[in-house]
């Protein structure tokens, strides 16, 4: 479990093929922290760590993981958002994430505000949802939402977020650009209320 609360930035160092998965050599601060199995979230996608050498760590990902997130856009070079699992006397600085991505959104404006950014991101309508004021984990950082929309005629669902200049400077907020894909995890309590609702109300119509 994580919290949406970044740690450090690492760097992609290479990418192996392997079959239908894929390798990612990454390099960071806290990569000589790490240990074989641990988890950890890069860009908000629950990874096992596989290797450790030195300041680099190695994780997997398999085809289904591929498709369902931003991960075969990563390219050498590539700034990720790396965050280590809650332990059990940690705080929840951030709100409930599990690492694992619903999927993806498209960047589609950055407005700078003079203090602060303004983030505007488009998604595909496939059940999930977001409100204002509510919680959402947009490249594994947590974040609160500002403003929410839906549009039924093109099926597509939109928000924007208020990024400060820690975070702005502190994940890779500040290497995005518009038309840049990122990964979506939405709140797993909304989630959960929605299962009830929709089965309450199938059950009413039985």
């Amino acid at each position: 479990m994580f919290t949406g609360i970044i740690e450090e930035m690492g760097t992609l160092i290479s990418i192996q093929k392997e079959g239908t998965n894929q390798i990612f050599e990454i390099e960071s601060p806290i990569s000589h922290e790490l240990k074989i199995d641990q988890s950890i979230a890069h860009n908000g996608v629950c990874l096992t760590v596989t290797k450790v050498e030195e300041n680099r760590h190695f994780v997997t990902a398999i085809e289904e993981t591929l498709q369902k997130t931003d991960l075969s856009s990563w390219k050498e070079g590539s700034k990720l958002n790396l965050e280590r699992c809650m332990p059990a006397n940690g705080r929840f600085d951030g709100h409930i994430v599990q690492g694992h991505v619903d999927q993806t959104a498209i960047c589609t404006n950055i407005i700078d505000e003079n203090g602060s950014w303004r983030f505007y991101f488009e998604y595909e309508d496939k059940g999930n949802f977001t409100v204002q004021k509510g919680s959402i984990c947009t490249n594994g950082v947590s974040l609160t939402i500002v403003d929410s929309e839906s549009n039924q005629e093109t099926q597509k669902g939109s928000f924007s977020v208020a990024i400060i200049p820690y975070t702005y400077e502190n994940t890779n907020f500040h290497k995005l650009k518009v038309g840049d894909t990122i990964n979506l995890e939405f709140d797993i309590v909304g989630k959960y209320m929605k299962l009830l609702f929709e089965k309450h109300f199938q059950s009413m119509k039985n």
